[in-house]
Parts: structure tokens; sequence; C-alpha cells
């Protein structure tokens, strides 16, 4: 048995709970072989672990670092951070809202791999503009890696397990909770360079995702709204947050030079 295998066991068994998991390091919880063996005779997904040579070193610098990540798709996708954007935002998302996030990221995944976390709303809007724009896209669940959640949005589940990348830190057979989506917040705000947030209101989930950016150094760009609506990125506009109406203010805030880029890009074809 490996110090891998541990680790999925752990993660399987403690449901992915981070500080259950380091508990059970730390003391050196006794395993169980039979108990072992049938645990991860039910794993379907495939497993990155925090002691593998390819786990993202990005990834490592968040607040708990998860042991174990569950995925399906192209686990490549993790290893350009600094060509990844992460686009998030309300659940419960205005017309306006959505058509702005459709408008950045139909030319951001032109050039940006495209991070959420498949929630209703923004998220949704961000992942479904990039499948459509030929781009790629990752998803990150707040549930178990098999659950997809919220239901309605289950062919948006499969096209990303199919052609794309989703992960979870929760094994097969986690519910959803209301406690895991805020963990899930810290593995979005970490795997991109920049967070653009679409929409979001005073008291939203959003905010935890910024503020995870804010604390590991990455770009905080927001969608403006008119005046005479309470709008949390006007709000962290007025703080710092990067006003952004198209792609190409993301891009300046990135330090992204466009132009060059495109030119290494058709040079990998010629």
């Amino acid at each position: 048995m490996t110090g891998r295998d541990i680790l999925i066991y752990l993660a399987m068994k403690y449901k992915g709970n981070w500080d259950d998991i380091y508990g059970a390091i730390k003391r050196k919880e006794p395993i169980d072989d039979t108990a072992f063996t049938d645990l991860l005779a039910t794993l379907k997904a495939s497993t990155i672990t925090i002691i593998d040579k390819n786990y993202p070193d990005h990834l490592k610098q968040a607040h708990k670092p998860p042991f174990v990540l569950f995925y399906y798709g192209d686990l490549s996708l993790l290893d350009h951070p600094q060509e990844t954007v992460a686009f998030i935002g309300s659940r419960k998302a205005s017309e306006y809202g959505k058509k702005m996030a459709r408008l950045i990221v139909s030319d951001l995944a032109k050039k940006m791999v495209i991070v959420s976390g498949m929630a209703k709303g923004i998220d949704t809007v961000a992942h479904e503009t990039a499948i459509n724009a030929k781009g790629k896209t990752i998803a990150v669940l707040g549930s178990g890696i098999d659950y997809c959640y919220p239901r309605e949005n289950i062919e948006l589940y499969r096209s990303i397990k199919e052609n794309h990348l989703l992960i979870s830190e929760y094994p097969n057979r986690v519910e959803p909770d209301h406690s895991q989506f805020p963990l899930r917040n810290r593995i979005i705000a970490m795997l991109a360079k920049s967070v653009v947030v679409g929409e979001a209101d005073l008291k939203s989930g959003t905010l935890i995702t910024v503020s995870y950016a804010l604390s590991q150094g990455r770009d905080v760009c927001c969608v403006p709204y008119p005046a005479d609506i309470s709008s949390a990125c006007n709000s962290l506009i007025k703080q710092g947050a990067k006003l952004v109406e198209n792609a190409n203010d993301v891009y300046e805030e990135m330090g992204v030079d466009i132009v060059g880029k495109e030119m290494r890009d058709a040079q990998k074809y010629n």
C-alpha cells in the first residue's frame, strides 16, 4: 500500500473533509486491508494526489490544498494557470449579468481556459459560452465527482466530463452540502491567474472566492453595474478591482500580450 493509496483511501473514507483527512494522517490511523480494498473498488473517477509529481504547484499554495482531486477529462488543462481565467458570479443572475458574461467569455475562451463552479446563473453561462466558443473549460464541483449539482445541469456536466475537465475534492456518493461550496471556491481561485466577477450582490458567496483570490495575489476584475443597482461588483471596483467591460480589459489586467500570444499559437501549427 503506497502513500498515494492511503491518501485516496482517507479522502474516500472521510468524504473529502480536509480536517478529518489531516487528522487521520497526523495520528497515523491504521488501515484495514479489507476496508481499503472494498472502498477503492467503488472508485470510478481518476485521481491525482498532493504527492504526485503532476499535482499543480499553484494549487499547493491554496489554503488547505486538497490531498486528492477526483476528476474526469483532460487533466492537462490544469498545467497553465497563466492562461486560465475564473469567471464567477451570482446564482440569481440578471439578464444584464448573463449578457455581459457571454460577451466577455466568448472572447476570453478563444485564448484562455475558463474555470467556474457549475452553479446556476453566471457559472453556468460561463461554462456554456466557453464550450460554444470552441474553448476549454474546467468545472470545480462542491459535491461528489459523480454527483451533478444542480441536476438541471446534467447535460452540461456530461459535456464537461467528456470533453473538458471536471474536478472535485469530494469522491463519488458525496451529496452537496452548503458547507462545501465555500471550500470549493478556494480551488477555483487558485487555478486561475485572474478572477472575473460577472455579477454579485453584497452578501454573495462569490465574495469568498474573491477573498481567496486576493489573499493569494490573484488579479480580481469586476463587471460594472448601473449606479441604482446594489452590486458587490461596484463596491469591489471602488476598492481597487479592475473594471472590465470586455475581454481586452481582462487581458490588460493580466499583462497578457495578445498579439504575441497569437503569433506563438500560430507558430505551433506551422
